[in-house]
């Protein structure tokens, strides 16, 4: 290559650079779209209303949420993948996502680290076991008699990574054999679970809580290490006769692949910033999350390592891939 075409390759890449950079300081000049992989009423769902809201104040432009449940999360984490990578369209997710999906599934119809750019992780949290209160029992040791005692005859349902697998290893850990019914989002299970038609699940604070707080549900354990300070006198499920029991989960920001680095940069800092005003914290006060923000390469980091223990966690309850 002649110096000629050097210097005009050269000018070229400070021209579109120049260009990305003032695009970023504009952004956004349009309406956001988040896409949310679950239904309305998620923890994951209100986390995203919560932010964009924040967003929204802040920028003056609105967030449009949308929500693309079903499909084992896989339809809306696809639909950001194949987005427009201008930074418009923003996956707000969790684990099941990006990093316990690959390790469920033989084949994703996304690829978890090269279909996207991390912005920032948004919170961490735990889940509560729940059954509805005609469930002659009153507290996992009691629960886990009856499902060796009913082996097969009780069933539990997920609606997402996180909801599976807390399920999968309390059933490893207890030696009980527990029927698992998925469905398209947390909240349609919780709807079962209320009729009856299954006896147990795992689900977010944010979904569970609120229906045991009412006396709709029974709440027996919480799956984190500690107890949780919205429900103090519900034991962890560790202390409750499984000793080593834990299981969490997170959430994060993502966009399509290709995004330039100035205007991630840019979402990253009015998510970050979003998650810190009162308009969020209606949010992760009442559910207990744990509000946790990073830098896009910090959440990158991240993800690789929670890919790693969440293979060890699958591998641990046994669970084959789909």
């Amino acid at each position: 290559m002649n110096t000629h075409r050097r210097r005009q390759l050269a000018v070229l890449g400070l021209a579109l650079l120049g260009a990305s950079a003032a695009s970023a300081q504009t952004f956004p000049d349009r309406p956001i779209t988040f896409v949310v992989p679950f239904a309305a009423a998620s923890a994951t769902d209100q986390i995203a209303r919560a932010i964009g809201q924040a967003v929204s104040e802040a920028s003056g432009q609105p967030v449009v949420i949308e929500n693309k449940p079903g499909a084992n999360s896989f339809i809306g984490a696809q639909a950001v993948a194949r987005a427009k990578n201008d930074g418009y369209t923003v996956l707000i997710t969790t684990n099941t996502t990006h990093a316990a999906n690959e390790h469920l599934f033989k084949k994703l119809p996304y690829d978890p680290v090269k279909d996207f750019e991390p912005v920032t992780l948004l919170g961490k949290g735990g889940q509560i076991m729940v059954v509805p209160p005609s469930l002659p029992v009153k507290d996992v040791k009691e629960f886990i008699a009856l499902a060796k005692a009913q082996a097969g005859k009780l069933s539990f349902g997920y609606g997402s990574s996180s909801s599976r697998v807390a399920g999968e290893l309390f059933k490893q850990s207890t030696g009980t054999e527990i029927v698992s019914v998925p469905y398209r989002s947390n909240p349609m299970g919780v709807t079962d679970l209320l009729g009856g038609q299954i006896q147990v699940m795992w689900t977010d604070m944010t979904t569970g809580l609120p229906q045991a707080k009412s006396g709709n549900l029974k709440a027996l354990g919480v799956t984190t290490s500690t107890r949780s300070p919205l429900a103090p006198d519900v034991p962890t499920i560790a202390e409750s006769g499984v000793p080593g029991y834990e299981s969490t989960y997170w959430f994060a920001a993502y966009v399509p692949a290709g995004t330039s680095e100035a205007i991630v940069n840019r979402l990253n800092q009015l998510l970050v910033a979003a998650a810190r005003t009162p308009t969020a914290a209606k949010f992760y006060g009442p559910t207990g999350t744990e509000l946790v923000t990073s830098t896009p390469d910090e959440l990158r980091r991240f993800q690789a390592a929670e890919s790693q223990k969440w293979a060890q966690i699958i591998a641990k309850a046994g669970i084959q891939k789909e």
